[in-house]
């Protein structure tokens, strides 16, 4: 089963939730994760890793916190991924130009190598900004499993 880390959803949802803020001068790791109910301190790890990245910065001083580094609309799904879980590979088979013993008689590493590029090519297509303007997190957003399928759904989910 195809499936994302913890990280990388709490990390879109927080790089989501800063894009749907931006007449706050900078939102603190505290203010996102009670809006989503996630972990204050893990959320304040991945924010660190993210601004490392360069996709948000911080902010010190008493009014601080984080802001988006870049325009919301420039920046990607597969970015924040990117940076928070590193290379997205559905199968070890992919990553890299080594191959496992098998690679002579594999016939599907081709296929799963497509399938690999057709994720990462759907995932770069998918920005932070909500296209459909701000707004305050879904229902599945409070205290619910979040993973990256509800994210996209969200995004994408008529009015």
């Amino acid at each position: 089963m195809l499936k994302l880390t913890k990280k990388a959803d709490y990390g879109l949802m927080a790089l989501k939730f800063l894009a749907e803020h931006p007449e706050k001068p900078a939102l603190s790791a505290k203010d996102v994760a009670d809006a989503y109910g996630i972990p204050a301190q893990l959320l304040a790890k991945i924010l660190q890793q993210l601004t490392k990245s360069g996709l948000l910065r911080s902010q010190a001083g008493m009014n601080g916190g984080y802001v988006l580094a870049r325009d919301a609309r420039e920046i990607s799904a597969f970015e924040v991924i990117l940076a928070i879980d590193g290379p997205f590979f559905i199968t070890s088979c992919t990553k890299g130009k080594t191959g496992c013993e098998l690679t002579p008689s594999c016939t599907i590493k081709e296929p799963l190598a497509r399938v690999n590029e057709t994720i990462a090519g759907v995932l770069k297509s998918i920005s932070i900004q909500d296209p459909r303007g701000a707004r305050t997190p879904g229902p599945w957003a409070r205290g619910a499993s979040v993973g990256c399928f509800d994210f996209v759904m969200d995004v994408f989910a008529p009015r």
